[in-house]
């Protein structure tokens, strides 16, 4: 897959978020239109990630989001995407178009403690595959709404990997 270098339709996606020395990169494939409206990552209210969180670090998915942000740091957890910016009708991965990628290898020159990256779902598995950066990842159910097959407690289960200590 040929990484475009044009800039898309659709607004851009989200800064990466990165606390001193982290150890894992969580990487999405991009925002959903609520997350790009509130700024925030995985700010739609069914999507499980900080529910997913709080299972596994304690930190309350109903915190605001800044307190939530400073406390992931604090267990050296980045968060970013794999896309930048792409066009697409709605917020579903399937109607992603015209992707532009995340310099994810610039990122991770600029914070070489990272030693793991997790990839949210297949989609960012997908995008993320044509980066092909030199460091061990796994690809981990999504944490988004539209993947329901599995359960919050078995999607955590999967998600342990995501401990630093």
């Amino acid at each position: 897959m040929k990484i475009p270098l044009r800039a898309p339709a659709d607004k851009p996606g989200l800064a990466p978020v990165a606390g001193r020395d982290p150890e894992i990169l969580v990487l999405g494939s991009y925002p959903s239109r609520q997350s790009l409206a509130k700024n925030e990552y995985y700010g739609n209210p069914n999507n499980q990630f900080w529910k997913i969180i709080e299972l596994l670090f304690g930190i309350d998915h109903a915190l605001p989001y800044p307190a939530r942000i400073t406390m992931l740091k604090k267990h050296r957890i980045a968060l970013w995407d794999v896309l930048a910016a792409c066009t697409r009708d709605g917020s579903a991965d399937s109607a992603i178009r015209d992707p532009v990628h995340n310099d994810i290898r610039g990122f991770l020159a600029a914070h070489p403690t990272i030693r793991s990256i997790v990839l949210n779902g297949s989609t960012a598995g997908k995008y993320f595959l044509c980066v092909n950066p030199d460091i061990p990842f796994v690809i981990l159910p999504s944490t988004s709404p539209a993947h329901a097959r599995m359960t919050l407690e078995e999607k955590a289960q999967k998600w342990t990997c995501i401990r630093t200590r």
